[in-house]
């Protein structure tokens, strides 16, 4: 199925970076396991985008697999912050640009910095929302980084 790029999409192709995208039916909010189900991927290598913000409002954005939480001591520690707390659900819009479950690191309203967690770094490729609900998109942690500003810490909590 054909579809129409998002600015994700656009940024990557301006920036040469290889990605396969995934399309699927959704008209509502699914979480990122729900998702991977409905698309039969292995849940270790699909990835969600969290947005956080710091008692300064200050905004950090962390990427990390589906199936955990994010550590918002140790996500805050990543970026040097005194403490962090998500942002409520009615706020990703306005601050991103996104939508909630079609949030994407690449090419939110501003370049807040951004976290991936580090177990992506074992992987050759990761899954994540393509800026849009229905797109997933496939493409090298690494290249993620590069498209985001990225750097690679340990954002999720222990099991």
């Amino acid at each position: 199925m054909k579809c129409n790029k998002t600015n994700a999409m656009r940024i990557l192709d301006t920036l040469k970076i290889p990605y396969e995208y995934q399309t699927y039916e959704c008209d509502t909010f699914r979480d990122g396991v729900q998702i991977a189900d409905m698309l039969g991927l292995d849940h270790t290598i699909v990835y969600k985008t969290l947005v956080t913000v710091s008692p300064r409002k200050e905004y950090y954005v962390f990427v990390l697999p589906v199936e955990q939480e994010l550590d918002l001591k140790k996500c805050a520690k990543a970026v040097g912050a005194k403490s962090l707390e998500l942002i409520p659900v009615k706020e990703i819009q306005q601050v991103t640009g996104y939508i909630r479950g079609g949030c994407t690191a690449i090419g939110m309203k501003k370049l807040y910095p951004t976290r991936i967690d580090t177990s992506a770094e074992q992987l050759d490729r990761i899954v994540v929302s393509g800026g849009r609900l229905g797109i997933q998109l496939s493409l090298n942690p690494y290249d993620l980084a590069g498209a985001a500003k990225a750097e690679f810490a340990e954002i999720t909590q222990d099991p």
